[in-house]
């Protein structure tokens, strides 16, 4: 064997263990070394929230020793505090919030997509510039003008002003997805469509909105988790009405120190909702989040 050989044979190997292979088949699959190292991937980023459950269910005591003690006593003590201090105004806020926003941005970005994607206005590519600007801004660098005009209209500690805002937030990034994901719609369908007499509302009914349903999935799923995790808006402009989720967290970081395990026992309950949705829409968002990636 000579010396450029054996050099190489460790290479050849390593890249043997990585290689992609094929069932009998035909259908691709991973080599075991590449599936190894996506459980350990997978392992490491559930590890904290696997850590955060396992916390709630222990006492304050045992939830603050260093080093951690995971073998404690399990209990349920910390769920029946929160429910006893009334989470549940928390999450109906945070529900109504999100859900009517994101069918606020739904209702608002599938047009906008459609006109800039099936049936392009002139100039949509500076359109779509604009729509994305409106993020360049820190959302801390509008949190005074937006409160001062609140403020004057008399919304403070009022759910509808977290609705408005959170639609404005997620408006831009919602038509740019659908704009990616319209544009996957064979334009067959919606010459056949108009060629039956169909109008602008029929067509997105019943033509766009069927084909384009992961796209949809996955936008509404985004918006949805956006709305549901923001925290300086509502921490700021609410105060005890139209308190959010994320806002009740705070409350259990005080002078008096930190309740750890009645913190992993709110935020496992005030995470449930995301994953719930996550896991109804699991099919369609992986669908939505690949439309177009392969030609």
């Amino acid at each position: 064997m000579t010396a450029h050989a054996a050099v190489g044979a460790p290479g050849a190997r390593l890249r043997k263990l990585f290689r992609r292979h094929d069932d009998p088949a035909g259908t691709p699959r991973l080599s075991p070394l590449w599936t190894f190292v996506a459980w350990l991937a997978t392992l490491a980023f559930f590890a904290p929230v696997a850590w955060m459950v396992l916390t709630s269910f222990h006492q304050e005591a045992d939830a603050a020793t260093n080093p951690p003690t995971p073998l404690a006593p399990l209990t349920l003590d910390q769920y029946q505090l929160l429910f006893g201090r009334d989470i549940t105004p928390f999450l109906l806020n945070s529900a109504m919030a999100s859900v009517i926003s994101t069918l606020l941005v739904l209702a608002l970005a599938v047009p906008t997509a459609y006109a800039l994607s099936i049936k392009p206005v002139e100039k949509w590519t500076d359109v779509m510039f604009f729509f994305l600007s409106t993020k360049f801004l820190p959302a801390i660098a509008a949190l005074l003008p937006v409160y001062m005009i609140v403020k004057e209209v008399g919304m403070l500690d009022n759910v509808w002003t977290l609705i408005v805002l959170y639609t404005a937030m997620n408006l831009p990034i919602a038509v740019w997805m659908m704009r990616s994901f319209l544009a996957e719609v064979p334009k067959e369908i919606l010459e056949a469509a108009e060629v039956d007499g169909a109008n602008l509302p029929t067509v997105l009914l019943r033509i766009v909105a069927p084909v384009a349903m992961p796209g949809l999935a996955a936008t509404s799923l985004i918006c949805f988790i956006f709305s549901w995790n923001e925290f300086m808006f509502a921490v700021n402009l609410t105060a005890t009405q139209a308190s959010t989720a994320p806002v009740f967290l705070v409350g259990f970081i005080t002078n008096e120190g930190l309740f750890l395990a009645r913190l992993c026992a709110a935020a496992t309950l005030v995470s449930l909702p995301v994953l719930i949705a996550g896991f109804a829409a699991q099919d369609k968002l992986v669908r939505g989040l690949s439309l177009g990636a392969v030609k």
